[in-house]
């Protein structure tokens, strides 16, 4: 007879990994948070310490809504994140989830933001500035573009939230290596004014020679990489720990539709391919920098 945990291994690897990988992150940061062990949680919950740790790896598919809603009440979780948790739990128990899932009803449980701030490193291709090195001014402009997002409190609370998700690329302490390949477009594209637009460059140019950040740019003179484009699209990849290894993701933003995650190894070696395509056709480090100094030049002579 099958053990446990041999169950629990079988379903893991079966459908997607994504709602549980989530909503154990965000059992685990609450524990932390309020300082309790693995142990002590589990104990004041009727579970074994073994089962709280696999549920936290995002290890167990079939998560009981009574067990999400006895750690967050023991974790003092507010109603709504406690609604979002146990639904959450109910979607990683239907094998038929598709990976098109943008994220649920809090900051805490936007999906991928979660996925961004745990990985170790990313690689994004895009032809506007990725919002980790957005200005407010030039983020403000992104999201005001919105239909949806008319409301000034809205956008504003929406940029201050894309400025605090920075912080993993600043941080002192094991900051993410992220690379970016942006397409030349992105830098002639005018979003906001030209003070704007000049302001934002000179930053992206500042934060490229950071130890932890590449950013190249694949001009217009590379023509289409694979014959046709594809968008934008970020590959996370995560540094195992002791207790799990989480696969590498690719994220592709959905804008007006869904945002779609791909999981399976040949999706994302695909995506890891084309990523290599691109930065075989892009500027090195040097000759991007110039070109974005070149462009800021531009919009600056075309304010006076």
């Amino acid at each position: 007879m099958a053990s446990e945990d041999d169950r629990d291994a079988a379903e893991a690897a079966s459908g997607s990994t994504l709602p549980r990988r989530q909503l154990g992150r965000f059992l685990r940061e609450c524990r932390d948070a309020n300082g309790f062990t693995i142990a002590a949680a589990a104990k004041l919950t009727d579970l074994s310490a073994s089962a709280l740790q696999r549920i936290e790896a995002g290890q167990t598919q079939k998560v009981r809504k009574q067990d999400v809603r006895a750690l967050c009440e023991v974790y003092g979780v507010g109603p709504a994140d406690l609604r979002a948790a146990i639904d959450l739990a109910t979607i990683a128990r239907t094998h038929s989830w598709y990976h098109a899932y943008g994220g649920l009803y809090s900051e805490a449980f936007n999906m991928y933001t979660g996925l961004e701030a745990a990985a170790d490193r990313l690689t994004t291709y895009h032809e506007h500035i990725p919002g980790l090195l957005q200005t407010a001014d030039y983020a403000r402009a992104v999201i005001g573009a919105y239909p949806g997002f008319a409301n000034r409190n809205d956008i504003d609370r929406r940029v201050e939230h894309r400025m605090r998700r920075q912080v993993i690329v600043t941080r002192k302490t094991r900051p993410i290596a992220l690379e970016v390949l942006l397409h030349e477009s992105a830098l002639h594209r005018l979003i906001g004014s030209r003070p704007v637009m000049a302001a934002q460059l000179r930053h992206l140019a500042e934060v490229s020679k950071l130890p932890n950040v590449t950013v190249r740019i694949h001009p217009f003179s590379a023509g289409l990489t694979w014959g046709m484009p594809r968008g934008s699209f970020t590959l996370l990849e995560f540094e195992p720990d002791s207790d799990r290894i989480e696969p590498p993701i690719v994220y592709i933003e959905g804008g007006p539709t869904q945002d779609v995650y791909l999981e399976k190894p040949d999706e994302v070696r695909l995506y890891s391919e084309l990523a290599a395509a691109i930065r075989n056709a892009a500027l090195e480090d040097g000759p991007s920098r110039e070109l974005v100094r070149r462009v800021i030049k531009e919009f600056e002579h075309e304010q006076h």
